[in-house]
């Protein structure tokens, strides 16, 4: 019986594994692509227009490889997309992820925008993957939620250290704390979520501007 048991549930772990090892894929292609955006912007090499037109780009190119193979990008979202995104929108966290840079470049001082940038980088990736493979808290920010609280820990800590690069510590850590916590509460607008690529660099932005402004640490 138990050996019977054994059988049954190795397809499970088996399918476990395979779905971790798409997401640390999708995760270390989002550090990659987060930290080569920061250096380009940093030198100067990626402007907003640049990034208004790879977004125009991005989006053009999800509505054709819906329809059509197209080689090189079809292969890559083979490889990091998740099976129900490659039907309803393919690439949408790195159109999404654009969208987020190019919000955080307009609306903040440069360094607050690059910061921002790098809680969106590293806080929210390590966030996904610490918390779904060492995460046993309920979060106490939403109990709902599928982000266990070690997740939000690790998140707001790695997410901290990206931006002291560009910030001082209180506005690093209050913002980073801050956009972790946005993420797990959940942002509704006109009955849909906002996507964390939105909300994560927003909150993170807006939070270091008021502690810079406001609080006198």
């Amino acid at each position: 019986m138990a050996a019977n048991s054994i059988t049954l549930l190795k397809p499970l772990f088996f399918l476990r594994r395979m779905l971790s090892i798409l997401e640390l894929k999708r995760q270390c292609v989002h550090i990659i692509v987060g930290l080569m955006t920061v250096a380009l912007i940093f030198y100067n090499f990626l402007s907003p227009f640049a990034i208004l037109l790879l977004i125009i780009a991005g989006i053009m190119l999800s509505f054709l490889v819906k329809r059509v193979p197209i080689p090189l990008i079809s292969f890559i979202l083979d490889q990091v997309e998740r099976e129900e995104q490659k039907k309803t929108f393919p690439g949408k966290g790195t159109i999404f992820f654009f969208i987020g840079v190019l919000l955080s470049v307009q609306l903040f001082e440069r360094n607050i925008a690059l910061a921002s940038i790098m809680v969106l980088t590293l806080g929210d990736s390590v966030s996904h993957l610490f918390g779904a493979q060492f995460g046993r808290l309920k979060n106490i920010f939403n109990g709902k939620s599928k982000k266990l609280l070690e997740g939000t820990l690790i998140g707001t800590l790695t997410g901290f250290l990206g931006a002291i690069f560009f910030v001082p510590i209180p506005e690093a850590f209050l913002g980073s704390a801050a956009a972790m916590i946005a993420e797990v509460i959940k942002i509704d607008f006109n009955d849909s979520t906002l996507d964390d690529n939105l909300v994560v660099p927003l909150v993170a932005g807006t939070v270091m501007v008021l502690v810079r402004n406001f609080l006198v640490i």
